[in-house]
Order: C-alpha cells, then structure tokens, then sequence
C-alpha cells in the first residue's frame, strides 16, 4: 500500500472514530429512583414562602459534551401531582382557581435551543440558557431556564449518569393563572434538578 493511501485510511479512520464519539447520548430522567425533582416556590402575600414540588413527571435529554449548542430536553409533568405539603391547600391548586387539572391534566416544556456560557477550567462544570416552549394551564409561552451542569460519570450500576440544575421565573398571569394573591406573589419560580441515566445502545 502506497504511503499516501496508508495516510488517506488512517486519516479516515481517525474522522469516522471522531463521529462516532461526538455523536450526542441521549439520557432518561430518573424518576424511578427518584434523583430528578421539579419544585417551585411563590411568596404567600409577600409574608414568607410556599414551596412544593410535582411528584409526577417524565423527561429525556440528549446532550453532547462536544458541542452542547445541540442540547435537547422535553419534559411531561402531571398537574395532578402537585404537592405543597398540604392536603387543603393542594386540593385548591388543582382546582379551576389555579391548575384546573381536569381540564389540564399535563404541563410540558419542549426546548427550541441552548446557549452554553464560557466553560470553567473544569469541562464537566457548565452553564447556560436553555430556551423552549413552556406549556400550562392550555397557554404555551417561550421561555428561558438558567442552566448548570453538576457532574457526569459512571454510577455503581454499569450505567453513566449526567446531573443538572436549571430555574426559571413565570409570571402566572401569563399562563391564566389570575387568582389575585397580592403583588408579590404574582410570579411563581420553577426548579428542575434533574439527573439523567444515559440510554444504552440496542
């Protein structure tokens, strides 16, 4: 074989390698062990906070540690499964005052682009904003998550598992959401912490 077509096979070898490992993993939230939350949090007529979480979702991810411009996440949440920690008060969040989770039985939020911030000197630690479609109450708006990347690596059960933390803040009138409980409790803050176990190849 001929020097040149020796270096035109490695050269090619080397580009097919460099494809196959840039290709971005595509990762499922787990909620079956319970390592990915939604919470929120909304001043109670501007005296203290009232937090709760949905205990019912379902989500995936892709994410590509080469390239996390093409980042992609969708997440399902069950409005039903609201959880303030307070059976009264969770019964009047799914009512038509608030969630009217019979008309509405689903929230989701499917991304439309990510903007990575600069890496720190750690390449595993990075930050950004994820932008997307946020669904609620029948009223679908654009919005924009914050992002943070904990931490990725291999867990103790063969798999590889990648975490992140993401917040934004909605304004409920937005999503007609007009119960009136004073001016600072017009917007509510949204939390995803989310870890995710990367989807083997079939």
């Amino acid at each position: 074989m001929k020097k040149s077509t020796l270096m035109t096979s490695i050269l090619s070898i080397g580009l097919l390698l460099s494809a196959i490992q840039a290709k971005a993993a595509d990762y499922e939230m787990d909620t079956k062990g319970m390592h990915a939350f939604i919470q929120f949090k909304v001043q109670h007529l501007g005296y203290s906070w009232l937090q709760g979480r949905f205990n019912d979702f379902a989500g995936t991810f892709s994410y590509d540690e080469k390239a996390p411009e093409k980042t992609k996440v969708e997440v399902t949440i069950k409005t039903t499964s609201v959880d303030s920690n307070h059976a009264e008060r969770d019964k009047h969040l799914r009512s038509e005052d608030f969630l009217d989770v019979e008309k509405f039985p689903e929230a989701k939020f499917v991304s439309t682009g990510y903007v990575p911030a600069s890496a720190s000197k750690d390449s595993k630690h990075r930050k950004g904003i994820l932008k997307g479609d946020f669904t609620m109450h029948g009223v679908t708006k654009p919005i924009e998550i914050a992002i943070e990347f904990i931490g990725q690596g291999d867990d103790p059960w063969g798999g590889y598992r990648i975490g992140f933390e993401g917040s934004t803040t909605l304004a409920m009138a937005g999503y007609g959401l007009m119960t009136d409980l004073g001016p600072k409790s017009e917007d509510v803050e949204l939390t995803f912490s989310i870890e995710g176990v990367k989807v083997k190849d079939k």
